[in-house]
């Protein structure tokens, strides 16, 4: 698997578990607000970590880690991505995945199957917007609403979560976003930070007022909404 990044430990990736995260190259959307730009547009300019070394470092750590998050770019890219979530689970991990949920016809075996302990998808704005918010004109959003509607019927732990942007969401994109979802145990709206490092520099985050006006406005669907990286 083409791993570009290892955080070897981790209190935040995976909820209430100790776990390391690692980071695959390439991504098929383009967010110009992507706070991992050198994952997205160069993966090829960034060396890669062998996966033996991350294997090496986890088997060493056994009965210290809880869990693996396996993050991106777009981790469900990787042609080997079942083999390596295997290799993770016979050390006795628990194996989170973050997607950004397009590859729906790579997502559904994993789910179907059971191959992974939790999973947070990314939803980037209502589907009218994504588009917009992804860096494709024209999106069809059908494979996000598959994906959604999946991991909802899944029963495996999961998790769904937007990165507000100030000058690209809308009080209208909750509104949807809190019909679409509505009755979700864990949704979280997360404070976009410029990382110095974007896809499309100018992007500013929401002030801490307007993300209290979002997570108001999507309790109205989502009782159980909250709040990331707002003080």
């Amino acid at each position: 698997m083409d791993i570009k990044g290892f955080q070897k430990l981790t209190l935040l990736d995976y909820p209430g578990k100790v776990a390391c995260t690692v980071f695959t190259g390439g991504c098929n959307f383009r967010c110009p607000f992507c706070q991992n730009s050198d994952l997205v547009i160069s993966p090829r300019l960034n060396p890669s970590i062998e996966e033996s070394e991350v294997l090496s470092v986890l088997e060493r750590r056994r009965g210290m880690l809880d869990g693996i998050c396996i993050s991106g770019g777009e981790p469900l890219l990787q042609g080997d991505l079942t083999e390596f979530i295997d290799k993770c689970r016979s050390l006795g991990l628990l194996v989170k995945l973050d997607t950004n949920g397009f590859l729906f016809d790579k997502l559904r075996p994993i789910l179907e199957n059971r191959l992974i302990d939790y999973i947070a998808m990314d939803i980037k704005a209502a589907p009218e917007n994504y588009g917009r918010l992804i860096g494709i004109k024209d999106f069809d959003a059908s494979p996000i609403l598959q994906s959604v509607e999946l991991i909802r019927t899944s029963g495996i732990e999961h998790e769904f979560r937007t990165t507000v942007v100030g000058d690209m969401h809308t009080p209208r994109d909750f509104e949807l976003i809190g019909e679409w979802l509505a009755g979700e145990p864990h949704y979280f709206l997360q404070k976009f930070v410029d990382s110095g490092a974007l896809i499309k520099d100018g992007h500013s985050p929401a002030d801490d007022e307007t993300m209290r006006e979002y997570l108001r406005i999507v309790q109205k669907r989502i009782p159980e909404a909250r709040l990331r990286g707002v003080g």
